[in-house]
């Protein structure tokens, strides 16, 4: 875990702030008027939950990392005077009610259905003493890479350990308050059963879903038929029963004081269930903040148990860490697709908000995602080649190493070394990456027909035209006005700087279709220009020759 990064209050970004609609100060003023007209409690507590049922998964992380941005907003609203602290809340007690699907060996989980996963053996062999245990620390990992301030917790530790027993004891004695706010809420079958708490058999281990028979707040207690029929009595303290999971919510709300917590669309029908629990055991409702869902490629929701979607260990594979903040960053209440093609544009997207940070007022400043990324100290970074520019590039040179990329990128920006540019060096090996496992299996070229024969050759014969030191806008407009002149690819709703047709993107569509075996690439001058007019033009040569679509 890092430290709160410490913050620069100088009076003209706190006025911007003041004023700002960027949505992490949007939320954090909800948090300061929850406090109006009296004291701010000695910490101000943010949470964020996690169910360890499966591995975490991008959206998992999302929650920190958004959460993280509305907790710096708030130390800047109020100067940084108010102690603030984050709880990354792991609901490892619940019970396993399903085998995941990407587990190794499922059937060896199979006798420990419906135990709490603190519990269940850990599939994935190690040091971690259950699933749960392993799940948490995998969250962790992750966390920690990032730098993010936080503190972990887990509930089989919060419930065996009696920090939740005065709580409990509570929710006891307010039984019937808390029946009567969940029975409507069920079908007539789970109304005959419904019980807020679940007991742990003390013969099988497992989590029971089974009515209770008495519940004795003076004792403390309550009463119900094990799995065998025999009638038990149960502490509700000390780890021998946990919550079903809309009260927990609201008894952890109002047993820690929690003021901040966000969560998924799934959740919004049942946010008002979660605060009148919370209110009945005596805590105020936290402020809410609802994000929609993250999507896999077929639009459906991402689930930890199916293993759908994007792993943040496959993102992280691809891309810098720093372009998976920015997707989370961007748009949180619009649901997002999640898989590997959303990649490369968040990388290039991220570097172009960093560009853009250091000429801009406080205003857009606070308003750009990498001041919120990095807790407004966005570093200073010099990238003279994009993403995607390297990824066609990589794609046009068959490269596998740095070296030979590094060879084009110094041709093309002289002075420009990986020990000048080290963030360039590292987004090399992800491009390289990227190409081989995503680009490379889906490339398909296509012979070029009759009108694209010429035009390629013309294009060819243009490039030849050139000085070899012509920069990418000269090799762009040389393109173009070989375009303008065939009839396919003339856009008679643009008009060329000489008054004529304008040119169809078809033209740089079937660039890259038939040179690079892709449906997109990057502007084609800067394309060029990076890997070179002689390489382009033999590229376009062994097109014509048939021999890239062979």
């Amino acid at each position: 875990m890092a430290s709160p990064a410490s913050i620069d209050l100088n009076p003209e970004m706190l006025a911007a702030a003041a004023e700002s609609k960027a949505w992490p100060f949007e939320e954090a003023k909800k948090i300061i008027e929850r406090y109006k007209g009296r004291d701010f409690p000695e910490t101000v507590l943010f949470e964020t939950g996690y169910g360890p049922s499966g591995l975490p998964h991008i959206g998992t992380f999302g929650e920190v990392a958004r959460t993280t941005m509305v907790r710096h907003a708030f130390r800047v609203l109020t100067g940084d005077k108010v102690k603030t602290k984050l709880l990354c809340f792991s609901d490892d007690m619940d019970g396993m009610r399903k085998i995941p699907d990407n587990v190794p060996d499922p059937e060896a989980l199979k006798p420990y259905l419906h135990m709490p996963l603190t519990v269940v053996p850990n599939p994935f062999g190690g040091d971690y003493e259950s699933f749960g245990h392993h799940n948490n620390a995998m969250l962790r990992r992750f966390l920690d890479t990032f730098g993010f301030d936080y503190e972990f917790a887990s509930a089989t530790d919060y419930y065996k350990s009696g920090r939740f027993d005065a709580m409990l004891i509570k929710t006891a004695e307010k039984y019937d308050a808390i029946m009567k706010v969940m029975l409507p809420t069920l079908g007539p079958e789970r109304q005959a059963t419904y019980s807020p708490f679940l007991p742990i058999s003390p013969k099988s281990g497992r989590v029971l879903y089974v009515p209770m028979k008495k519940v004795d707040a003076g004792a403390g207690t309550i009463t119900f038929d094990d799995e065998d029929g025999t009638e038990t009595t149960l502490a509700v303290t000390g780890g021998n029963v946990k919550l079903q999971w809309k009260p927990d919510f609201g008894m952890r709300w109002a047993a820690l004081n929690v003021d901040f917590e966000m969560f998924g669309k799934d959740h919004q029908t049942n946010a008002a269930i979660y605060d009148k629990i919370c209110a009945i055991l005596g805590g105020r409702p936290p402020e809410h903040f609802v994000y929609e869902l993250f999507l896999d490629e077929v639009g459906q929701k991402i689930s930890k148990s199916k293993g759908n979607g994007l792993t943040i260990d496959e993102w992280l594979t691809y891309a810098p860490t720093e372009s998976l903040g920015l997707y989370m960053y961007q748009r949180p209440r619009q649901a997002k697709k999640l898989y590997f093609d959303v990649i490369p544009k968040a990388v290039d997207e991220y570097y172009s908000f960093l560009s853009a940070y250091p000429r801009q007022e406080w205003k857009e400043r606070l308003g750009n995602p990498v001041w919120h990324m990095h807790d407004g100290n966005p570093p200073a970074i010099d990238l003279p080649v994009s993403f995607a520019l390297l990824l066609n590039l990589v794609s046009a040179s068959n490269a596998h190493d740095r070296g030979v990329l590094w060879g084009f990128i110094s041709r093309h920006a002289p002075g420009v070394t990986p020990e000048t540019h080290p963030e360039l060096d590292r987004l090399a090996d992800y491009a390289i990456r990227y190409f081989d496992d995503f680009v490379k299996p889906a490339k398909v070229y296509r012979a070029p027909d009759a009108v694209e024969r010429e035009a390629l050759a013309a294009l060819e014969a243009a490039l030849g035209a050139l000085p070899a030191e012509a920069d990418g806008e000269a090799i762009q407009n040389a393109a173009l006005n070989v375009a303008r002149r065939i009839e396919r690819y003339q856009d008679h709703a643009k008009k060329s700087p000489e008054g004529g047709p304008g040119v169809s993107v078809a033209f740089f569509q079937m660039i890259y279709q038939v040179l690079l075996g892709q449906e997109r690439g990057p502007r084609f001058g800067s394309f060029a220009h990076l890997y070179g007019i002689a390489e382009t033009r033999a590229l376009i040569d062994k097109a014509l020759a048939g021999k890239l679509a062979a």
